[in-house]
Order: structure tokens, then C-alpha cells, then sequence
């Protein structure tokens, strides 16, 4: 009438996805043929019984089946001289026929169920026609035992089913009943023994104590140790640390489930009482890690989600412990995190914090967002038009945000101290580049974000990510150069071979040798209009000639 959802329970494998398409769809393989073995068994020879059974349908759409058990047993009887001689008659090949069908529960050797079956035939076909009590007192009495180990108790139950299945024919076995009820009984009794053995094994005795303690919960003693072992009962469930609990897994489902319940009873009040503490606890409790990771007393409590440093969101681990307790120790997390990155980052907030109030305009306020963008390092390239129409007001206004103008780059020095780092590397660890040591590094395919690369202090310069700092050591080191080559001596020091080095500054090659700015001394490009203004300026003006005095006449 509605549709409905398709799922697994206990320990199933999930339905695959083509499965559930072609089951809502009716949509299955075609079956080309089904088996089929002939019923009308010819029993006058034992070849025609064979020749019967193995005769070919005359349909389409069914195909011979396999040879199964019984139609191997009967071609290894047509090879016993003594079965032979006995299957002369209609009768003894229908007898025979029926103890080929004997089922084999105990899964034994072909040659044990041959000799099983041959026997129960020359029992049916001797002088008295059944089997007697004296066939299946001996077999019986050997199955009647309860001890021994799994495989032992199983071994038997199937010999149990075998005699239970030539008990119920009356027409093989004396007294059918009565063995009927034996057979029935033992049967009964192994199941029952054989379900406590497997309960022994698979159930152990961890299991076995914490349902015990579920049903006595008065009784229950649930500790967590000084090293965040919880035990209940005495039995160890899992480790605590901090806010996260990690429980152990048991060997089955009704294991896991039990542990879950015990976990439940042992860590919920205990998770709950840490909550409340770390959303009352003081800054000093809180640390974070390159990695996004905030630990509280050194315990991992939460991992950041987002990219922004002011406006942080994390996510606490773990799932236990009520809703509102785990909503205020998560926002005590983000409050610490958002006051940190304002004291780690103190530059790049206090830029933030101008653009966004008006505080900055005109050309500087563009250079800032730029900053803010790539996360406090940018390519001087980019804003190089921005740098050369600056006044000397703006300029200044630049210095005092601390925003320090390089030969190749412009930057927040600030960003680039340790506390800095880390809280940057914090919020892009999200990012799979992660830079190590101070020399170059080759970047790696696809390329990061300039905000991952500030977050280690670091630009993309051609093949390469290069410290800012670098960059800005190797601009010195050529300008002193001139036109000769890097002393190898100054490479060395810097950490650079000779063809890093050119690689380098081909890469950061421009149109002119830029340079750093110094007071009062403005940047102009070339070509440009203020490149003709600075001529003008700079160009030494024509002293005035001097009118000749005129002489004063005689009188």
C-alpha cells in the first residue's frame, strides 16, 4: 500500500544499492533453465535404474540435474559383487534404492556412508527384513553420552539425526516407536548441552558480569580510575579521556550491546560532571594544536571546523553526555579560541577590525583586504600599482597597522611569530599541505591556498613554497651581488644550492629591481605618469640671467 525501506539486522552486510534497484524495479536475471531429474524410475535391472536416472528432459527449459548423493551411492553398489547378487528382483532394487537416499547429517566420508548404507540394505533384504534391536542398541548407546568438547557433542547430535531418521521408518526398524522417543530425547538433551557450551565460548565471562550488573543496578559499582580506565563491576569497558570515551568491542552482538549498556550506566554522570567543569574552567586549561586540535588539561576536547580564526566553530568529540551540557562546554571552546586568535593574531584583527569599521580607505583599504583575503602574506606584484600611488599619509598609515612593504613580498610580521602559526595552522588544517622546516619545499599537485601557505609564513614562488623571510634574504643577497653571482658562501647560509637560487629568481623576475621601502622615498614605475612628474622634479632648472645695471648719467 506504501513504500517501504530496505535494512539489515544483527551483524548483515548492508543490501547493495543494485540489489534494492532491481528488487523495487522487478528487474532480475533472466533464469534459463531450471534442473530437473526424472521420477519415473525403471526398477526391473539395476542398469535401467541408472539409465532412468539419468535421462535426459525433453523440455526446454530444464536441464539434467547434477549427479547428487543418492545416484552416487547406487553406482557404488553396482560395483559390490554381494549387492548385485542380492538386487535381482523388482523389489530388493527399490529397497536398495531407498538406503541410497539415506541422508548423510554427520557430513562423513563417502566410503563410512557407503558402508552405512550397505549394511541397513543387507539388514532389510537378510532373513528377519528389519532392522532389530540389536543394530541399534550398540550405535545408540555410543551417541549417548553428553560430554566431550563443541565438535565432539556436535559430531554426535548429527549421528543422534541419523537414527532418528531410520526410526521413522516402521517399515525398516522394530519397535519404531519406541526408538522414535529414544532418539527424540537424546536428540533434545545434546541441543541442550551443545547451546550451553556454545553460550560458554562466545558469551565470556566480561559479558557475562555486566548483564549480571544491568539486572542489579542497585548493585552496581562503576569506577573511573585516575588513568581513565572504567571498570563496572571490576571489568574493564573502556578508557576515558577527557570528554571522549573510547569503549572496548566484544566478540558478538549481544557483547557489544552489553558493553554499550554498562558504558552507558558507568560514563554517562562522569562525562556529564567533565562538561560542566570545562565550560567553567579558565583559559589557562585550553591549548590548540597546528593540527586543529583544542585540549582541555591536555585531553583532546574538540576539533575546529571552519577556516575563520575570529569567528571559529568546532565540533566536541565524542557523543555522550546530555544536549545543553555538550552545547555549553562547545561554546566555552569557541569563546577561548575566538579571544586567542585575537591575541595570536593581534595584527591581522586589528586590520580586520579597520576595514570592517572604516577605520582604513582609499588605497590602503584595498592593500588590507588583500591581506585579509590571503591571511597576512601577499605578493608585493599584486599590489604594486597600489604601492606606487600612495602618498606619504597613506604610507605611514600602512607602517603604523605594522604591514611591512619587501623587495618580493608584503606582509604581517606579526603572523609570522610562533604563537601566530600555530593558530593559523590551526584553522587550516583543514588543508592537506603541511610545510616542515624553514628551507624550500616542492608544492604539491594541486596547489594549496595562499591562506594555507601564510599559515606556515610561506609563498608559492614557481615550482616552489619559499619562507617570506627567505625571499626577502635572497633579495639582499643579490642586490649586494650586482651583476656577479651569489657568493657561495652567503647560499650556504641561506640554505640554497646555486640552481635553487636561479630557479628562484627567475620566478620573482619583474620588469624592474624592485626595493623596499625607506622614508621618504616613494616607488615609482616606470612609464608611468609619476615616473614624468619625478623627471620634472628631479631636473635641474636653468639659473635666471641678471639684468645689467644701468649706469647712473652725469649731471
Amino acid at each position: 500500500m506504501r513504500d517501504g525501506t530496505f535494512g539489515v539486522t544483527g551483524e548483515c552486510e548492508e543490501l547493495d544499492e543494485d540489489l534494492v534497484e532491481q528488487v523495487v524495479s522487478h528487474q532480475f536475471d533472466p533464469v534459463q533453465a531450471a534442473e530437473w531429474r526424472n521420477a519415473r524410475l525403471d526398477f526391473d535391472t539395476l542398469p535401467d535404474l541408472l539409465r532412468s536416472l539419468t535421462k535426459t528432459p525433453e523440455r526446454a527449459g530444464l536441464k539434467l540435474t547434477a549427479q547428487s548423493l543418492d545416484e552416487t551411492l547406487l553406482r557404488r553398489a553396482m560395483q559390490d559383487e554381494d549387492i548385485k547378487r542380492i538386487s535381482r528382483s523388482r523389489g530388493t532394487i527399490m529397497r536398495l534404492w531407498e538406503c541410497c537416499q539415506l541422508p548423510d547429517f554427520q557430513k562423513t566420508t563417502l566410503d563410512e556412508h557407503m558402508r552405512l548404507s550397505r549394511d541397513i540394505f543387507q539388514a532389510l533384504t537378510g532373513k528377519r527384513g528389519r532392522l532389530t534391536d540389536d543394530w541399534m542398541a550398540p550405535r545408540f548407546a555410543e551417541l549417548d553420552r553428553d560430554d566431550g568438547q563443541i565438535d565432539q557433542l556436535s559430531a554426535r547430535l548429527s549421528g543422534v539425526r541419523t537414527l532418528s531418521y531410520i526410526a521413522a521408518r516402521p517399515d525398516w526398524l522394530d519397535q519404531a516407536k519406541g526408538w522414535r522417543e529414544k532418539t527424540r530425547a537424546l536428540e533434545d538433551r545434546l541441543s541442550d548441552v551443545l547451546h550451553e557450551r556454545l553460550t560458554a565460548r562466545f558469551v565470556d565471562r566480561k559479558t557475562t558480569a555486566l548483564m549480571r550488573s544491568l539486572n542489579d543496578r542497585a548493585g552496581t559499582l562503576a569506577e573511573v580510575a585516575d588513568n581513565g580506565v572504567v571498570t563496572v563491576d571490576g571489568e574493564a569497558v573502556g578508557h576515558l579521556e577527557g570528554v571522549s570515551f573510547a569503549g572496548q568491542t566484544g566478540g558478538s552482538l549481544l557483547a557489544d550491546r552489553t558493553l554499550k549498556a554498562a558504558t552507558l550506566r558507568a560514563v554517562g554522570p562522569e562525562i556529564t560532571r567533565r562538561l560542566g567543569r570545562l565550560a567553567a574552567d579558565p583559559d589557562e586549561a585550553f591549548t590548540v594544536t597546528p593540527e586543529g586540535e583544542v585540549l582541555w588539561s591536555g585531553a583532546l576536547a574538540a576539533k575546529i571546523v571552519n577556516a575563520e580564526p575570529f569567528s571559529p566553530r568546532v565540533r566536541l568529540v565524542g557523543d555522550l553526555g546530555p544536549q545543553a551540557a555538550r552545547d555549553r562546554a562547545q561554546r566555552r571552546i569557541e569563546a577561548w579560541l575566538a579571544t586567542e586568535a585575537g591575541r595570536a593574531l593581534r595584527d591581522l584583527k586589528r586590520l580586520k577590525q579597520a576595514v570592517e569599521s572604516g577605520g582604513l580607505k582609499g588605497l590602503p583599504r584595498g592593500i588590507a583586504f588583500r591581506l585579509l583575503e590571503a591571511g597576512g602574506i601577499i605578493d608585493r606584484r599584486d599590489v604594486e600599482r597600489d604601492l606606487a600611488a600612495l602618498s606619504q599619509v597613506e604610507r605611514r598609515t600602512i607602517k603604523t597597522f605594522a604591514i611591512r612593504v619587501g623587495v618580493h613580498s608584503v606582509w604581517l610580521p606579526g603572523v609570522l611569530k610562533a604563537r601566530g602559526r600555530v593558530m593559523a595552522q590551526a584553522f587550516a588544517a583543514g588543508e592537506p599541505f603541511r610545510a616542515s622546516g624553514e628551507g624550500l619545499a616542492l608544492l604539491p599537485l594541486p596547489g594549496p591556498s595562499v591562506r594555507a601557505l601564510s599559515a606556515f609564513g610561506r609563498r608559492a614562488v614557481g615550482r616552489w613554497s619559499a619562507p617570506v623571510e627567505l625571499l626577502e634574504k635572497l633579495a639582499e643577497a643579490k642586490q649586494a651581488a650586482g651583476k656577479g653571482n651569489i657568493p657561495d658562501a652567503t647560499l650556504t647560509e641561506l640554505g640554497l644550492k646555486a640552481v635553487e637560487a636561479g630557479a628562484l629568481l627567475a620566478a620573482l623576475k619583474t620588469t624592474r629591481a624592485q626595493q623596499p621601502d625607506r622614508p621618504g622615498k616613494p616607488v615609482v614605475i616606470k612609464d608611468s605618469p609619476f615616473a614624468k612628474l619625478a623627471e620634472l622634479t628631479a631636473a635641474p632648472q636653468p639659473a635666471p640671467r641678471k639684468r645689467p645695471r644701468r649706469k647712473k648719467a652725469a649731471n
